[in-house]
């Protein structure tokens, strides 16, 4: 039995140096280090600092971060399974109960699935949360900017009251270096406007807080927390698909494309680096006309 230390990073640190007595070969050996690495550094971005406090939905946010970082199916995948060996070490250790990241699958598909909300199960999304209770005008405020700007769930929980200009209706996403500025439509300005100027006061534990977003406890709103919010509302409005942060941010762009909008726009907005990544979504509503086609001509 091994003493494994429950500090994220010294745990990681741990089960290398425990399989690194194997006869794992060395190529191998700095795969895992690599990537779990990766997983340390989402981990510390998030605030997670002891390895107890992953669960399940953590990992899949983790997997979702792979995914926007232009990581292939086949390195995702890999990752993920050095992750659930890493886990069940721990399990086998009686450092955990179970294994978080068993219930995590890896993509099966040459082609990751992207998961696109209808306007419809936008607008009823949308108009889930209660405009009358504090928690509910920051909840309606949350999801009017994630569909306004297609930003990720880190984008948003890092935003500060000061990244909104309310005057030329813009935030500024990123730090120096990696800037956007992504405007807002008039509904979700008025939502962000109606949060700050009158509930967020009521939210905060201290005056001198900084973020946009803060929970129950008056402290900068979380991954997960965002997360759980989304789902509850998901629910809620009755949505029967898989709904994470990222479906907002694929059906912002998709519904852009529809509409006519540049794909050259739309990069820029979501701060993608090579177009691949935004093409996904032109060839997506390309493989929709065709199943439409299918199905509806009389002849097909």
């Amino acid at each position: 039995m091994i003493n494994f230390r429950t500090k994220v990073a010294d745990s990681v640190l741990d089960y290398i140096d425990y399989i690194s007595k194997s006869d794992i070969p060395n190529n191998t050996l700095s795969a895992y280090r690599r990537d779990l690495s990766k997983f340390v550094d989402f981990a510390v971005s998030d605030g997670i600092d002891d390895i107890t406090e992953v669960d399940p939905q953590f990992i899949a946010s983790f997997k979702e971060h792979l995914s926007d970082s232009g990581l292939s199916v086949s390195s995702s995948s890999r990752t993920l399974s050095a992750l659930r060996s890493f886990f069940a070490v721990l399990v086998e250790n009686n450092v955990l109960d179970s294994n978080p990241a068993k219930a995590v699958h890896n993509d099966k598909s040459k082609s990751r699935e992207t998961s696109i909300l209808s306007q419809k199960e936008i607008d009823l999304l949308l108009n889930q949360p209660d405009k009358h209770e504090p928690k509910g005008v920051r909840d309606r405020a949350m999801l009017e900017l994630l569909y306004a700007t297609g930003i990720k769930v880190s984008e948003l929980i890092d935003l500060d009251v000061d990244d909104v200009n309310f005057q030329i209706s813009f935030i500024n996403v990123g730090s120096a270096g990696k800037q956007r500025y992504i405007p807002l439509y008039k509904l979700a300005l008025k939502s962000l406007q109606n949060y700050v100027n009158n509930e967020r006061k009521m939210l905060v534990s201290s005056p001198v807080q900084k973020a946009l977003f803060v929970n129950c406890n008056g402290e900068r709103m979380t991954r997960q927390g965002v997360w759980k919010i989304l789902k509850y509302y998901a629910a809620a409005a009755g949505i029967k698909s898989d709904i994470t942060p990222h479906t907002i941010r694929h059906s912002f762009a998709a519904h852009l494309l529809q509409n006519g909008a540049d794909i050259r726009d739309i990069q820029e907005i979501l701060g993608h680096s090579d177009i691949a990544s935004t093409q996904r979504y032109a060839q997506f509503l390309k493989e929709k006309v065709k199943e439409s086609y299918i199905k509806f001509h009389p002849r097909a």
